[in-house]
């Protein structure tokens, strides 16, 4: 997935109240279905005490990007209630990498399936629109192990590109780099050309 994709710029939390019903939408980007997981397992356990917490996420399931991956959860809610109208608003938004759980504290009044769909589709909007949409490159992390004659050479060519990275200076050096998915052949070829390939890569 070497192309630009939408996702939300940082968490956040919106609430509002339908009769006498609270409901929070909480929203957030992930790296992947690990993190999305995570996200909706710390939602349930900070909010136990709700009625429901619906979840749902889309992330990309591989590095290349061709594997979407979507799910939600009525969470006990009326089957397509819940779940799917949270999931809709992300795919209508085309938004990637991102999970959504909506907290429901049942305010004594019965909503309606209809009442459930609006409810439900305007915390995760609201949640989305407090998160802020950005567009981001997909990147992975490139590992490269040299000794240390060679740390110089790699540490210059990755502050040269503006590369986020972290350095564990050991018996060799270790390089853990953050670059664009587009961009980690042409850093491997770099970095074995300056090295005359003596660097490992990963």
């Amino acid at each position: 997935m070497s192309r630009t994709y939408r996702t939300l710029e940082g968490p956040a939390t919106a609430e509002f109240v339908v009769q006498g019903s609270e409901f929070l939408g909480h929203a957030r980007p992930v790296d992947g279905v690990d993190a999305a997981e995570s996200f909706v397992d710390a939602i349930r356990a900070e909010y136990a005490d709700a009625t429901h917490n619906v979840p749902a996420y889309r992330v990309r399931a591989d590095t290349d990007g061709d594997l979407l991956r979507e799910y939600s959860s009525d969470d006990g809610e009326p089957t397509g209630s819940a779940g799917k109208p949270a999931l809709n608003v992300l795919t209508q938004r085309d938004l990637e990498n991102c999970a959504v759980v909506v907290t429901r504290y049942y305010g004594g009044t019965n909503l309606g399936v209809g009442g459930l769909v609006r409810a439900y589709s305007t915390a995760v909007k609201d949640a989305v629109d407090e998160a802020g949409v950005v567009e981001r490159r997909p990147h992975e992390t490139v590992s490269i192990t040299v000794e240390y004659d060679d740390s110089g050479t790699v540490r210059s060519i990755l502050e040269s590109e503006g590369w986020a990275f972290d350095a564990d200076y050991q018996a060799d050096v270790s390089f853990a780099v953050r670059v664009p998915v587009a961009e980690s052949e042409a850093l491997r070829d770099r970095i074995r050309s300056a090295t005359s390939g003596r660097a490992q890569l990963e």
